[in-house]
């Protein structure tokens, strides 16, 4: 369905951090195990989605929602490991979850999916 995938600072693990369980309660319902097709690390253990030659994440080093345990990009990139994903996650030094943190690295994210959809 799609040929490339990138984010910038995403919650990848949300059924497993109290922001993402707030957000499946109000919208899911109670039910964990209907939220896993909502969860991209779930999805990716499950084998749901399509494979990519690579997925590209950006997360700033002093984003507060990274040190506050909301966005578990590593629980995403060790699920990825686990299935021969290949996943890119840079951690940018210095960079906090603001607009000046996404307008430094969009370009690159623009070329990333440049790249595939010349494919």
């Amino acid at each position: 369905m799609f040929k490339s995938v990138s984010a910038f600072s995403p919650i990848c693990n949300p059924k497993l951090c109290p922001w993402g369980k707030k957000a499946f309660i109000g919208y899911l319902g109670d039910n964990e195990d209907t939220w896993n097709e909502y969860d991209a690390t779930e999805l990716i253990k499950a084998g749901s989605t399509s494979s990519f030659d690579d997925i590209l994440i950006d997360v700033g080093d002093n984003d507060s929602f990274l040190t506050a345990g909301q966005l578990l990009p590593e629980n995403f990139s060790n699920a990825c490991n686990d299935v021969n994903q290949k996943i890119t996650v840079r951690y940018q030094q210095g960079y906090d979850h603001s607009y000046f943190f996404i307008s430094s690295f969009i370009e690159d994210h623009v070329k990333f999916h440049a790249q595939r959809l010349l494919i």
